[in-house]
């Protein structure tokens, strides 16, 4: 059993994602023990943004600077980090509606033609093989589920459901915890609830 896990959020020991993305770690290493973890922190150490060299080195174009290959090797292993996976987590905190931008420079890097996805006669198909689990952890200040005032602003949870499956990874499971930011006790029942389904996980 592999488990890759990402925290994206900046807020360190203050995170509610940080919390939630490490008790889902601990309990999926409960039900599996043994299982090999690999652990990327995108707030302490970023991924840089894509740059026109980088599109240009998939196309084909010859990388003569140093730091580009070092960045584009870095790529690959994180593609290659998907494809070993049998369980992804990924803290997803929602920073003005969206997803933090550290997170995207991720989902820039694994989302490569030919590799994670490729166009056939009926469209995109995903590259990654069936049977990978990604549990997302959402943490977002007010709430924003279907039916909700402000669900339509919700570009988080639609983009990283949307753009995993692209790639493959359609069996996405969502542990939401929202409304964080309503005062103390709702922010303690929102981590309670959440906390609860992870507790009922069946990975």
């Amino acid at each position: 059993m592999k488990i890759l896990h990402i925290d994206s959020s900046i807020l360190g020991d203050n995170s509610a994602s940080r919390a939630l993305t490490a008790r889902t770690v601990a309990h999926l290493e409960a039900a599996h023990p043994g299982a090999e973890i690999v652990y990327h922190d995108l707030a302490a150490h970023p991924i840089p943004v894509l740059s026109a060299a980088h599109v240009a080195a998939r196309f084909g174009a010859e990388v003569t600077d140093e730091t580009i290959q070092a960045d584009l090797a870095r790529d690959n292993a994180h593609v290659d980090e998907l494809f070993a996976a049998d369980i992804v987590v990924i803290g997803v905190p929602m920073y003005n509606f969206a997803i933090p931008a550290q997170l995207k420079n991720w989902v820039d890097r694994i989302v490569v033609a030919g590799r994670t996805f490729r166009y056939g006669e009926n469209g995109p198909v995903g590259l990654l093989p069936e049977g990978r689990k990604v549990i997302l952890i959402s943490t977002r200040g007010g709430t924003y589920t279907p039916g909700s005032p402000a669900a339509a602003m919700d570009h988080q949870e639609p983009y990283m459901t949307d753009v995993l499956g692209f790639v493959g990874l359609g069996a996405v499971h969502w542990i939401r915890a929202e409304g964080l930011s309503l005062g103390a006790e709702a922010r303690d029942a929102a981590m309670r609830a959440a906390e609860a389904d992870i507790a009922a996980l069946t990975l």
